[in-house]
């Protein structure tokens, strides 16, 4: 079937649409929650005690307190064991923290290694296959994934999709309707006309999450949507460094996790969720999801994680409290690599908090952006930052479109949210928090790869930058909340 190929609108207006609209006050700009006071959350809290504070989910069944006493006792055996608790009593100091464990998890690096992932997972699909992602284009790669899913529908299998109405916007009609007409149930979240599906319609309110789920046995998620800037991978992993423009065109540089194990049967049930909430048709055939609860899955490794969908529809903690958080725990070091980050003022100050307390904060930002309003807005806070003993680097050549963290070496963050407030108040988000010095340490060696492709920013040449820089800075940090 002939695709359109002209007509593509610009990634940058994906966001304009929405700031647009907020900024005319047909939607309502929701502000973030107060920053919490800055715990105690000392080590002198037992394993018993933290246990107490948690809810645990195995591939068999909820763990009991005596058994979640010894699980957190085997997370600490990895190393760090006074941090990880710092880290638990944060994390429960306001409510009860729900966790996954018996899960495998592994990191994918750029647009290449994960496709390969996720197709190999799809073609071994026979039974259900949950997808929703922020963009899926209707070339490139995207060919070849409704090939795979129409296929699979022809097998058997189960295949839900959701896509998000303004990320894929440039997408043509026909690509979506032939899912349709394959079997493949597709659905546009808060489609952009409101008589589509009459009652779903707010047009600030997107869905940015990137999951794939299979069999309820394994996930993906992370920054990567369903496009073809991917196909290439990064340039920093490459001898050849492009120019400006090849790098906005190919070398986009992001994460992602693919997920063994309980956490995917529940990222499953995330997906679904977003289904129902939203109306979607048809209604979900209760006999996909027998047998689909976390505890139904097989035990396929030995990490333990927190799946945090956040949205302005979620009740609970969402990837902003997690963060900030896991900022103010910190004892050692912050290391953050972030594609957008226009963070608002008690991230900021945590950030500064913890620098100052003698925390080595690094952050590893975006040289080149799809969309530049963002990247002037975080370049505002660089001075304040710098002052406080910040170490920021810029990567370079590549689009940064990661938004991974990892604090002390032992809390891990991976997920589709940014920091800046469309992440945090206006998007469906979703981040996983991998616990445990294991998986920290490969996200600190990747998070050094990603550091020796980068610039610093040095605090004696930064405030010689040129004046018109400073004006688009300030220009675009009036508008930080549109972002």
């Amino acid at each position: 079937m002939h695709e359109r190929q002209q007509g593509q609108v610009p990634r940058r207006q994906h966001m304009l649409i929405s700031a647009l609209v907020c900024a005319a006050g047909i939607a309502g700009c929701s502000t973030l929650e107060p920053r919490r006071p800055q715990l105690n959350a000392d080590t002198a809290v037992n394993n018993v005690q933290l246990a107490s504070r948690l809810q645990v989910a195995t591939a068999s069944d909820n763990l009991r307190r005596g058994e979640r006493t010894r699980l957190l006792g085997q997370v600490q055996s990895e190393g760090r064991a006074d941090l990880v608790k710092r880290h638990l009593a944060a994390m429960t100091s306001q409510e009860r923290v729900r966790l996954l464990a018996d899960n495998d998890v592994h990191l994918l690096v750029d647009g290449p290694q994960t496709f390969a992932a996720m197709f190999k997972s799809l073609e071994a699909a026979r039974r259900s296959i949950w997808l929703e992602s922020y963009i899926i284009e209707d070339e490139d790669i995207a060919l070849k994934l409704r090939k795979l899913l129409i296929r699979k529908r022809a097998e058997g299998v189960a295949v839900h999709v959701i896509y998000d109405a303004v990320g894929s916007i440039g997408t043509s009609r026909d690509f979506f309707q032939s899912l349709r007409d394959a079997g493949v149930h597709t659905c546009a979240f808060n489609p952009i006309n409101p008589l589509t599906r009459p009652g779903y319609w707010s047009i600030n309110h997107r869905d940015h999450r990137k999951i794939l789920a299979v069999d309820e046995q394994q996930a993906f998620t992370g920054g990567i949507n369903i496009s073809k800037v991917y196909s290439s991978g990064s340039s920093i992993f490459k001898k050849k460094k492009p120019s400006e423009e090849a790098g906005k065109d190919n070398g986009w540089r992001d994460t992602q996790v693919q997920i063994d194990g309980p956490a995917a049967a529940e990222m499953a049930r995330i997906v679904r969720q977003t289904w129902d909430v939203q109306g979607c048709k048809p209604a979900i055939d209760p006999a996909i999801v027998t047998g689909s609860d976390p505890k139904g899955a097989q035990k396929r490794g030995d990490k333990v994680l927190q799946v945090i969908p956040s949205g302005p529809d979620e009740k609970g903690m969402d990837t902003y409290v997690s963060l900030l958080t896991a900022l103010d725990a910190a004892q050692q070091s912050i290391h953050i690599t972030m594609a957008y980050f226009a963070p608002g003022e008690d991230m900021v100050q945590a950030l500064c908090d913890a620098a100052q307390r003698g925390v080595e904060v690094q952050m590893i930002l975006p040289s080149i952006s799809d969309f530049s309003p963002v990247l002037y807005a975080g370049r505002a806070y660089y001075d304040r930052l710098l002052a406080a003993g910040v170490k920021l680097y810029e990567l370079d050549s590549a689009v940064l479109h990661a938004k991974t963290a990892v604090v002390d070496g032992v809390w891990s963050t991976v997920g589709s949210s940014n920091m800046d407030w469309r992440s945090f108040v206006s998007n469906n988000e979703i981040n996983v928090v991998v616990l445990g010095r294991d998986f920290g340490q490969s996200m600190e060696a990747l998070f050094q790869r990603d550091l020796g492709s980068s610039t610093p920013i040095n605090p004696a040449t930064w405030g010689q930058r040129p004046m018109m820089e400073k004006l688009k800075e300030k220009g675009a940090r009036l508008f930080e909340r549109l972002m």
